[in-house]
């Protein structure tokens, strides 16, 4: 049976090869050499998994030199083949129209109890070590996994979801879509707010929206690094760059608008005065961290204030965010931060707070 069987197949006469398999498996239904010609035949017909599933079973219970060396055989063969449709597939992915847009690739928290599966998918699909993927998985906020055009990420996006790894991309153009209008001061509270603000352009005019249209609020800290000189091994001095302190940042989303409201600690104009509570003082009070006293204090008390008027979803990872994007920001190429920071040179963490508020307010649209 088993000369009848190989010249079958040796003739790509499927169909009779499948005719005498069944014979084969009525009278020796535990012949090992049966086992590996059914695999071949699923593998020859197209059903590759079940192919690999029927491979696998004789290995684990098949000695015979001979026999395991023709399952290990068919396992490669169906690797190969699994590798060329994926680069084939890759290929497609990356020549269709508008695919060279630039985009990220993210990976979305997942449960501690779905972690390894998650991590299973990301090592299969990336071919990385699974120690590693499930160092990468993140448990509580995005992670910036990968940038490049969006052909690209996309396949991997869907290799990943369809390995049970939850990920998602964006192109950079539609996160940074919505319109940044940073904002100056408050000219008014109520009956409706009205906003002081810079546009694009650096254009002064003024927003006027209901407390009720503001979305969700983001928020995040920004550090501020001074250059130090300091003494290394040796006495050597070292030329060290540290933080000094953090600008606060608060965004204010207004979806229906596309518009996001940006606030910053450090430019925003508090001697205009106090329009929540019109007898607050505004005196100047230095302190070591080059932000004055009061300046801190009316800071908060802003922050108070537009907390008690929205109830809206906070977001406050950014920070946790930034770690994992730090890195990656430079491949992306130059964008508007919309961010007016005093700084002796450009610092990531600048468009890594445009990128995490803009993914909030692109995945969070009502």
């Amino acid at each position: 049976m088993h000369k009848q069987v190989a010249a079958a197949f040796d003739q790509r006469n499927y169909q009779m090869a499948a005719q005498l398999l069944k014979q084969w498996r009525r009278e020796s239904p535990k012949d090992p050499w049966m086992m590996v010609f059914v695999g071949r035949l699923q593998e020859e017909t197209n059903q590759l998994e079940a192919a690999e599933a029927t491979y696998r079973k004789v290995l684990q219970r098949v000695n015979n030199a001979k026999v395991v060396a023709q399952a290990r055989q068919g396992l490669e063969r169906l690797k190969q083949q699994a590798e060329a449709s994926r680069q084939q597939a890759l290929a497609q992915a990356k020549a269709a129209p508008g695919s060279d847009q630039p985009a990220l690739l993210l990976l979305a928290p997942v449960k501690s109890e779905d972690r390894m599966t998650a991590a299973q998918g990301l090592a299969e699909v990336m071919k990385i070590d699974p120690y590693i993927a499930r160092m990468q998985i993140p448990g509580k906020v995005w992670r910036l996994y990968r940038v490049g055009p969006i052909g690209e990420l996309e396949f991997y996006g869907q290799s990943l979801r369809q390995a049970q790894t939850p990920a998602f991309w964006v192109k950079l153009a539609d996160i940074n879509a919505a319109q940044v209008f940073r904002v100056c001061y408050f000219r008014a509270v109520t009956p409706q707010v009205k906003v002081v603000c810079q546009n694009q352009a650096d254009q002064l005019g003024v927003i006027g929206f209901d407390w009720t249209e503001v979305s969700q609020r983001v928020t995040g800290l920004l550090p501020i690094f001074e250059k130090v000189i300091d003494r290394g091994a040796w006495g050597k001095l070292e030329h060290k760059e540290r933080t000094q302190d953090y600008a606060q940042m608060l965004d204010l989303h207004l979806h229906s608008r596309h518009c996001i409201l940006r606030l910053c600690d450090r430019t925003y104009q508090f001697q205009h005065g106090d329009p929540f509570n019109q007898s607050s003082p505004q005196v100047n009070t230095t302190i070591n961290s080059g932000v004055t006293s009061t300046t801190r204090i009316n800071w908060n008390n802003l922050l108070n204030q537009i907390n008690q008027r929205v109830a809206c979803p906070l977001w406050s990872d950014f920070n946790s965010f930034a770690e994992g994007a730090l890195e990656y920001i430079d491949l992306l190429g130059s964008f508007n931060t919309h961010i007016n920071l005093f700084r002796s040179q450009p610092s990531n963490w600048d468009p890594a707070f445009q990128l995490y508020s803009g993914l909030i307010f692109l995945k969070q649209q009502v």
